[in-house]
Formats: C-alpha cells, structure tokens, sequence
C-alpha cells in the first residue's frame, strides 16, 4: 500500500509543510509524537495522509494538545494497518453523504459534486471549519467522483493558506 504523509504546520512564521515516514509508527500516540516534532512551535499541526489513491485521512492538534481526526472512507481502518492506527479508534461517523445538501455551502446548487454513495467518511468532519473548509464542502470533496486524496489534499490546502508549501513538499 501506497502512503503520502505530510505534516503542515502554522506558527508565528507562517506555513511549513514537511513528509513524515509513518511505516514504524506503532499507535496514534506515535503518529501525534511525529506530528508534535515536525514543528515544535506549531499553534497548529495537520497532517493530510493519502493512500493508494483511494483513502484521505487528516489529523489536526492545536498547540501540540486536543487531537481531532477525520478519515475519507471508514474502510481504510479494515484495508491498512496505517489505517487502523490513525483512525481505529474513532467510533463516530461523520455527517451521511445523505446530510451533504442540508447545511450551508459555498458552491450552488448545480455545481456541487454527486456524492459517491459507497463512502463512508469517519470522525470529526468539522476539524477544518474555522479554516474555512466546512464540513459539509469536505465531505462533498471526500465523495466527488473523480476526485484523488491529493486533489482533496490540494485544494484544502489552497483554501487554508498553505498551498504553496504543499506544492513544494511534492516536487521535491
């Protein structure tokens, strides 16, 4: 199986975007050690994590504490050991692809994405509202057709302001 794993972190000095090699991290505690260590100064840490085209799962601490996890599809748990690791403790969904139309969104009506109904986002959909990325445009952008994790990954990132230096994590 395939992983991308970036950290993206904003402290005083702006965005920094840095890959973690999560293949030995053994639990969650390891996985938010790593996260915590890519940038000591953080006020805020994400980490996007990609596998195989076909899962995303994100993981937010704000100043090194109270951590927050979303994932794309629950079935990454069940697929992956990484998967299990990052998100086998959550135990809560999140909102229904079903709810995507109720809430308020930035798109029109026409022009939002139709929903695969095969996914089944996990967690805390909500962990990037007040980065500007509601839930709901999420979990539109979760069950988009087409759409890859680092698509997902791209376009979060453009909106929260760090897009730039998750481009440069990438080509390099």
């Amino acid at each position: 199986m395939s992983i991308f794993a970036a950290a993206v972190a904003r402290s005083k000095h702006g965005w920094t975007a840095t890959e973690l090699d999560l293949s030995g991290l053994a639990d969650i505690d390891e996985v938010v050690d790593a996260l915590r260590d890519a940038e000591p100064d953080a006020g805020l840490a994400l980490l996007f994590v990609e596998s195989d085209d076909e899962y995303l799962s994100i993981l937010r601490l704000d100043e090194g504490e109270d951590l927050r996890v979303f994932g794309s599809d629950s079935a990454f748990v069940e697929e992956s050991r990484i998967g299990s690791v990052l998100l086998g403790e959550v135990e809560t969904p999140a909102l229904g692809v079903d709810d995507l139309s109720a809430g308020e969104d930035d798109e029109d009506e026409e022009d939002r994405p139709a929903a695969d109904p095969d996914a089944d986002p996990i967690g805390d959909a909500e962990l990037l509202n007040d980065l500007g990325v509601s839930s709901q445009r999420l979990l539109a952008l979760c069950g988009m057709e087409g759409m890859l994790p680092s698509d997902i990954t791209a376009e979060i990132c453009q909106r929260i302001g760090c897009g730039d230096e998750m481009e440069e994590l990438r080509e390099a």
